[in-house]
């Protein structure tokens, strides 16, 4: 018997697609990672400069070191000594050719939510590089935007943090606490609901669980 979640993800995405590509999106959906990774390389042109950030779903399906290792210019952030010469490749990142990135959550009508502490992948979400590529499985799919933005700010920050080091309320409790603390990511909160210019922001629909 066919995974019933697997069959659940593709009819889910079916409808998401179509509603991504109402709003000036384009959309695929992919049944899993092998098809989403080839599905993504075939959006990126040989020889372009490639950014990315919060990419984790992007790195899941391997598309990033498919980026490292093949005929594009890689700006890598994870490949410099300093914290001075990070904070350089992501400003250069805002020009790339290509950038790169995962979604926190997404709404069936085709809204994406993401949040940022730095605002360096929200900002090129919205404006400088002239291919966005977002990587999201189907685990992000939210029934309406605003249980797509309680997830954003509940489930994907409050796990994210376990990732990093400042000291904040979810980092000690996995919960959201609406904190102003210092080491706070929840400072900037985007919702893009239609894509400008048409086609500039690609989402390559994965049907696995991705990401956090």
């Amino acid at each position: 018997m066919e995974d019933p979640r697997k069959q659940a993800y593709e009819k889910r995405g079916s409808i998401l697609v179509k509603h991504l590509r109402q709003r000036h999106f384009e959309a695929y959906y992919c049944p899993d990672s092998a098809s989403a990774l080839e599905k993504a390389l075939e959006l990126i042109p040989k020889g372009a400069s490639v950014g990315w950030g919060g990419a984790m779903s992007a790195q899941q399906i391997g598309l990033i070191d498919a980026v490292r290792q093949g005929e594009y210019r890689a700006i890598d952030r994870e490949k410099v000594e300093t914290p001075a010469q990070r904070e350089q490749l992501m400003r250069t990142c805002l020009s790339a050719d290509v950038f790169l990135c995962g979604a926190n959550a997404l709404s069936m009508d085709g809204q994406m939510v993401n949040i940022d502490g730095n605002g360096n992948r929200v900002a090129a979400i919205v404006y400088g590089p002239e291919s966005v590529i977002v990587v999201a499985g189907m685990n992000k799919v939210m029934d309406s935007l605003e249980a797509a933005v309680t997830r954003a700010r509940t489930v994907a920050a409050p796990m994210n943090k376990q990732r990093f080091g400042a000291v904040t309320g979810c980092a000690e409790t996995g919960v959201c606490v609406d904190c102003k603390a210092e080491g706070c990511i929840c400072n900037q909160i985007l919702i893009t609901r239609n894509c400008r210019p048409a086609g500039r922001i690609k989402f390559v629909l994965v049907g696995e669980d991705l990401g956090l």
